[in-house]
């Protein structure tokens, strides 16, 4: 029983590997093109192919937005430390020890005299 087995799995064998030859060769041929299988499929297929460009179109996209995000950040980074040191130098320039020296420049002195208020009676009218 066991020989009978054997036999039968070695014609199986046998048979699957003719059957793999024959797509093989059917394949690189171009004979299944012509089968009518093939032309009902070609739809699909043509559909497949699509998805695979829509896919591929898609992954170009997304990493050249990826590139332009890596971009913006550096850009945003280096905004971001000019931004730091212009306000630190707009803070040294408005602190009223430099103000002086450059008004000093110009002519124009310091007011020693503390500032008052000018309050004004409003007349009646008759």
């Amino acid at each position: 029983m066991n020989k009978r087995r054997e036999i039968e799995r070695n014609n199986l064998s046998d048979s699957e590997g003719d059957l793999i030859q024959k797509r093989t060769k059917s394949l690189l041929g171009g004979d299944f093109l012509t089968n009518d299988t093939s032309a009902r499929q070609l739809p699909f297929l043509l559909f497949l192919m699509f998805l695979g460009i829509l896919y591929i179109a898609n992954v170009y996209y997304s990493e050249a937005n990826n590139r332009d995000i890596d971009n913006l950040k550096k850009e945003v980074k280096e905004l971001r430390f000019e931004h730091i040191s212009t306000k630190s130098k707009l803070m040294q320039l408005s602190k009223q020890s430099e103000l002086v020296k450059v008004l000093k420049d110009k002519g124009i002195k310091e007011s020693t005299v503390p500032p008052y208020k000018i309050i004004v009676k409003a007349k009646k009218e008759e």
